[in-house]
């Protein structure tokens, strides 16, 4: 697959799947075998399982999340995405139970592909921001 074309799907990861929860997407976007690395680490499922479970997990923290992508940087199999998150804090997120406070904030993913699908996805959030954000850590 072209960089261009590995952009593309990772520019709708975020407009398709997070935002309308569109997690049947995942079943052309992901690998079989693909690592939700970051969610994983955090004692989740690997596969498409793990890519799922982050998702219900972000849209029951966040029902009405909103991202942003704000820039793409793509060499031969990797897509960097720059993206901005909004919404409502509604669960638990990062340790923080739900505030009904506003989030805003960015991130950072990295994301690898193969034969264009998705081998292994890495997110970086501001979690600082986004806790200071609910109160659960001082500004």
């Amino acid at each position: 697959m072209s960089i261009e074309a590995n952009k593309e799907i990772a520019r709708r990861l975020y407009e398709e799947v997070v935002n309308y929860g569109k997690a049947e997407l995942l079943e052309t976007f992901v690998a079989d075998d693909g690592d939700d690395g970051t969610h994983q680490r955090a004692g989740r499922s690997i596969g498409r399982a793990g890519f799922r479970e982050h998702l219900e997990w972000l849209r029951t923290a966040v029902p009405d999340v909103r991202t942003t992508v704000t820039d793409l940087v793509a060499e031969e199999d990797r897509v960097v995405v720059f993206w901005r998150i909004e919404g409502t804090h509604q669960g638990e997120l990062f340790g923080a139970p739900a505030t009904g406070k506003r989030i805003d904030a960015t991130s950072i993913s990295l994301v690898t592909f193969r034969d264009g699908q998705i081998v292994n996805y890495t997110v970086l959030p501001d979690r600082l921001t986004i806790l200071r954000q609910v109160g659960a850590v001082a500004a």
